[in-house]
């Protein structure tokens, strides 16, 4: 299987575009968050990724809420799936996804949850799934500019117990582009320029 992943969109229409033309290439689009900016332009981000026909996994990040993403697919972009503590089987393969801000942010606007809450979402995580994550784990593609690691310890344990085939993430910008790896599990912190994963 070949997935196009992207994180971090926050807006960008010539960015969609050119993530719609990559598409093309891909069996499943994996969006993992950001897609507005401080809940300003959802609805234009989506629409202009919405002419994207394969199968899509998207997760809300911390810019957007679970409801307001959740509506805007549902009523522009037929082809993709929204997920927040729950999973969908596409040609075999389990996507497990889970978005906001984890742990919380600083910002009174963000869309967050607190890692007990983030422990309480990814209960049902099931062994080998890809995950699909806005958030990275603690010490692992989360490294800010000032040198914080600013992951998630939920995150992190919910990984070592399941060993996900694959994580992607976001919502680190000075992580763009980072891999690491837990265990036999490889994590990428996506950024919006797109990347074609085989799995």
């Amino acid at each position: 299987m070949k997935i196009l992943a992207f994180s971090d969109l926050h807006r960008d229409l010539n960015q969609a575009e050119a993530l719609t033309r990559m598409a093309e290439d891909a069996d499943v689009v994996v969006g993992a968050g950001d897609f507005a900016s401080a809940h300003q332009g959802l609805e234009e981000t989506i629409e202009a990724l919405s002419g994207i026909e394969t199968p899509a996994v998207l997760v809300p990040g911390n810019n957007e809420t679970h409801e307001a993403l959740s509506e805007a697919v549902a009523s522009l972009w037929p082809a993709a799936y929204v997920l927040h503590g729950n999973e969908v089987e596409i040609d075999g393969r389990i996507f497990f996804g889970l978005g906001a801000g984890i742990p919380t942010t600083p910002w009174d606007w963000s869309f967050d949850l607190d890692e007990t809450e983030a422990e309480a979402a990814l209960a049902d995580l099931p062994e080998h799934a890809i995950l699909v994550v806005h958030s990275p784990p603690r010490n692992h593609c989360d490294t800010a500019g000032d040198g914080m690691h600013l992951g998630s310890t939920a995150v992190l344990a919910a990984i070592e117990r399941t060993d996900p085939r694959l994580v992607v993430c976001g919502h680190i910008h000075e992580a763009w582009g980072q891999t690491s790896k837990v265990g036999g599990t490889e994590i990428i912190n996506l950024g919006p320029s797109g990347r074609l994963i085989e799995v």
